[in-house]
């Protein structure tokens, strides 16, 4: 089985990039965190840039290809922020879900749109960039958090179509749809193609 160092030191990531692959292709990939010290600077200006660096540092640390993702919610009535500072813009997951909150207390119904966008890169220990793809799903930003799933700004990511939020739905659900389901499907089928 092919290992591949993920480049994160968040396990819920790991978990839910494992969870995916076996409902893709199970016993394929087996992605691992990044052994020591993980603390890549992300001082890219791109979804796409971040994920490199985040790669890179972990291809290097752990000598054997590795995947990295950069993910962010994009706003619409806030310029698309919080964006690439996603992860960064508060402290803390209450934090983040208050500041958002408190953004968007003035914002009415019909102009709360916005999109999770996941840029995964994959880079050989090399430094070599072997691919790269973007997933991205569309809802807009609830009035309040609802569900008990997910992370991160997965409570206020509410889909009309399905009338519930990123963290109302089940795990199995989630990664059925989500912005980092839609970009690791692609990148699973090139890894199982090119490595």
């Amino acid at each position: 089985m092919q290992k591949i160092a993920l480049g994160t030191s968040n396990p819920h990531k790991l978990q839910e990039i494992n969870e995916m692959l076996k409902e893709i292709h199970p016993d394929s990939v087996e992605f691992v965190l990044v052994d020591g010290d993980f603390n890549p600077v992300e001082n890219g200006t791109t979804f796409e840039e971040n994920s490199y660096i985040k790669a890179l540092e972990a291809a290097k640390i752990m000598n054997i290809p590795a995947l990295a993702d950069d993910t962010g919610l994009c706003v619409d009535a806030l310029n698309g922020r919080p964006g690439l500072y996603s992860a960064r813009y508060a402290p803390d997951q209450p934090s983040k879900i208050k500041k958002l909150l408190s953004e968007m207390k003035d914002v009415k119904q019909g102009e709360r749109n916005a999109c999770f966008v996941c840029a995964m890169t994959l880079v050989a220990p090399d430094g070599k960039k072997l691919h790269t793809s973007v997933g991205k799903i569309s809802g807009e930003i609830a009035f309040e958090p609802s569900g008990e799933h997910g992370f991160g700004y997965d409570p206020l990511f509410f889909i009309p179509d399905l009338n519930k939020t990123m963290a109302d739905m089940t795990l199995a659900e989630k990664n059925t749809l989500s912005h980092r389901a839609r970009a690791l499907k692609p990148m699973v089928e090139w890894i199982l193609e090119n490595i």
